[in-house]
């Protein structure tokens, strides 16, 4: 279809249009959130799903759907530097609409949210493209959209405290994994939040956090940009703790980890008086 089809899609309020069966038009639009350029991925693809998911048009058939976008963390899967990233972040940007939709109500198995919760992690562990900003086709951003989809994952009430933990080994294997792109677009930020929806279901003991802040915060003498994307990811975390809404119960005690772990990473600015 032409985009002037969409656009006329999104004048009318992203109404659905009773001129195609549903289906058509669902397989269009996942199509074009792989599109490389950014006013029919960003800007039709993506909001049309997310506006149609939560408005409930795929309530009957929101297993289908995720397991479509699921499958689309796949394409491309290990490229670097092709237009393949955005199908595979765009995907998860939406299957976290589809787990967000079953948060509100419960229209999926809970063993459906589980696997789409280790088809997220698999992807986002093993995404090489962490580009965010891309000239001429606008934003990548894999990391931050797999970050919001572990936070929307992280409020599902189908995972547990194992889950949780999870979660939070994810992160802290992203932010570990050697690379050569630094985060400065946003990537620690909306990590650190996906850690602080863990943290806000009150299920994760502190005996558990603190070896996990101790990891992520080993000291290294390493100039590399893996090294000074933990240190951005912790000041995010200590920051959103410190500073954010709905603070969990464990913040006290987790603001002085995270101070201790600090100090070390930056004894020559920060030493005791």
């Amino acid at each position: 279809m032409s985009g002037s089809y969409w656009e006329q899609v999104r004048a009318t309020g992203l109404l659905v249009p009773a001129d195609r069966p549903l289906g058509d038009l669902t397989a269009e639009l996942t199509r074009m959130l792989g599109d490389p350029d950014p006013d029919v991925r960003d800007g039709l693809a993506y909001p049309t799903l997310a506006t149609w998911i939560s408005r409930g048009v795929y309530d009957d058939l929101l297993t289908g759907l995720g397991d479509g976008m699921a499958a689309g963390l796949r394409v491309g899967l290990g490229e670097s530097g092709t237009d393949t990233v955005f199908r595979r972040s765009f995907s998860a940007l939406v299957l976290a609409e589809c787990i967000a939709r079953d948060n509100d109500r419960p229209l999926v198995p809970g063993g459906k949210v589980l696997e789409w919760g280790d088809r997220i992690a698999t992807w986002l562990l093993r995404e090489r493209d962490l580009r965010a900003f891309v000239p001429k086709r606008g934003w990548a951003h894999a990391v931050a959209h797999g970050a919001d989809a572990l936070a929307t994952l992280a409020a599902s009430p189908h995972v547990a405290t194992p889950e949780l933990t999870v979660i939070l080994d994810v992160v802290a294997d992203r932010v570990l994994t050697p690379t050569s792109t630094p985060y400065a677009h946003g990537e620690a930020d909306r990590l650190a939040r996906a850690v602080l929806a863990v943290l806000q279901r009150e299920k994760v003991p502190l005996t558990v956090l603190e070896p996990w802040v101790a990891r992520v915060g080993a000291p290294t003498t390493s100039p590399s940009p893996d090294a000074g994307n933990a240190e951005a990811f912790l000041r995010a975390l200590y920051l959103q703790l410190a500073l954010g809404p709905r603070p969990p119960a464990v913040r006290a005690d987790l603001l002085l980890v995270l101070v201790d772990v600090l100090r070390q990473r930056n004894a020559d600015f920060l030493a005791r008086a």
